[in-house]
């Protein structure tokens, strides 16, 4: 692991253009995962994001400081790490840098509202997202649900999310909080929707970490797409098993979140409807 951004680390993370995500734990010790594209080192030492929404995320660091994050750029070139939330700012060079960007700048509804910044405490360096690998834990994801599908399964998953999730282009994350209290991101790319409340996953891809969370542990799922969709879930670990023959995890899901502007929410459990009383 290494504790500071090199030069080239700093200028790969400056486009406007590529996946930015922050892991957070919620007041109950839960992750929580968030698409954060405006991500990026601020100096060998620290990372900036930029706020123009207000997602549950935001309040989560101020609670509990301590983040996972993770850099993607369109080239599959992707850094992972750990970081401590130490401040926002709503003005300064930062902020104006944020705004001054063609993303923000000539945005009719929306800019940067607020600047967070965090210490980086370590990250992986560089490398690149093994997609062989993923193609081929994907197609086993497949024979493995498809051979050997789970049984009393519930609906959580409406069909939107039952679908989007067993779509094999989509890119899905898997967020936990390890011993040290902080969120780790992993990617799960070969992910699919197992019955209406499990997701499966082959191990073929990043195996060596997926084995060293402990079955029981709770950990946050977030499918999206290029297509600006995505989708949170959260559940249990299942561990990992032979399905079909093959060696993968499950998570069994029992909450879903929409992060999508302009209202992210909760939709699962579904939440009680309230008269408006106050104008």
């Amino acid at each position: 692991m290494l504790t500071e951004f090199s030069e080239a680390d700093i200028r790969s993370f400056e486009p406007e253009l590529k996946i930015g995500l922050l892991a957070t734990i919620n007041p109950q010790g839960l992750p929580h995962l968030t698409l954060i594209s405006s991500i990026k080192a601020g100096s060998p030492t620290t990372l900036t994001w930029g706020q123009f929404t207000e997602g549950v995320s935001k309040q989560h660091v101020r609670e509990n400081p301590k983040t996972g994050w993770l850099v993607m750029s369109l080239a599959r070139d992707l850094w992972r790490g750990k970081a401590v939330w130490t401040h926002a700012a709503k003005s300064g060079p930062d902020f104006d840098w944020y705004n001054n960007i063609p993303m923000f700048r000539y945005n009719a509804y929306f800019g940067i509202h607020t600047v967070h910044y965090m210490d980086l405490v370590e990250h992986t360096g560089k490398g690149a997202l093994p997609m062989n690998r993923i193609i081929f834990a994907a197609v086993r994801s497949m024979i493995a649900r498809t051979l050997s599908p789970a049984r009393g399964s519930g609906q959580v998953f409406n069909a939107w999310t039952r679908a989007f999730f067993s779509k094999l282009d989509n890119l899905k994350f898997l967020a936990y909080v390890q011993s040290d209290g902080f969120p780790q991101i992993i990617p799960l790319i070969q992910a699919q929707a197992d019955g209406g409340d499990r997701l499966i996953f082959s191990t073929g891809a990043y195996g060596d970490e997926l084995r060293q969370i402990p079955a029981g542990t709770p950990v946050a799922v977030l499918g999206m797409a290029l297509t600006m969709e995505d989708v949170l879930v959260r559940g249990k670990f299942g561990g990992l098993r032979r399905r079909a023959g093959l060696e993968c995890g499950s998570v069994t899901v029992n909450w879903v979140y929409n992060p999508m502007p302009p209202k992210p929410q909760q939709i699962y459990p579904p939440l009680e409807l309230r008269a408006v009383t106050e104008f």
